[in-house]
């Protein structure tokens, strides 16, 4: 007696040893750039985190240009921050108060010669109200 098949036989459906393995390095790469990046935020929000307490510390006293870099000093002594010199952060007066804004681009090494580059900027006032980061 003869067996007959009925239909095709299905195909195996899953996942392939090559694709299992494109998908590992997309990942692995994916990581490998966070990894690299989270130093670069970590120090923007250093440095974010130092205007702002220089700033609070200004609100009520002398806000003279002289002042505030001094301010700056101290907070980036405390901070360790490389990135940037404080001398750097550009002071202007602005409508309600003085305006203190770090711009500045990180850059951080990836792969042979392709490097990963992230541009921030950090921006406070110090003025009659409370100082806020924009």
């Amino acid at each position: 007696m003869r067996y007959r098949r009925f239909g095709r036989r299905s195909k195996q459906g899953g996942a392939t040893f090559l694709g299992i393995v494109t998908i590992g390095a997309i990942l692995g790469l994916g990581v490998y750039a966070g990894i690299r990046l989270v130093p670069l935020y970590m120090e923007y929000f250093a440095i974010s985190r130092a205007l702002t307490q220089a700033a609070e510390t200004l609100k009520d006293g002398d806000s003279s240009a002289a002042t505030i870099r001094a301010a700056l000093d101290r907070r980036w002594t405390v901070e360790d921050i490389r990135t940037i010199d404080s001398k750097e952060v550009e002071i202007s007066k602005v409508a309600n108060g003085t305006q203190l804004v770090a711009a500045y681009r990180a850059e951080a090494p990836f792969i042979a010669n392709v490097s990963l580059v992230v541009d921030f900027e950090a921006t406070v006032v110090i003025g009659k109200g409370s100082p806020g980061l924009y």
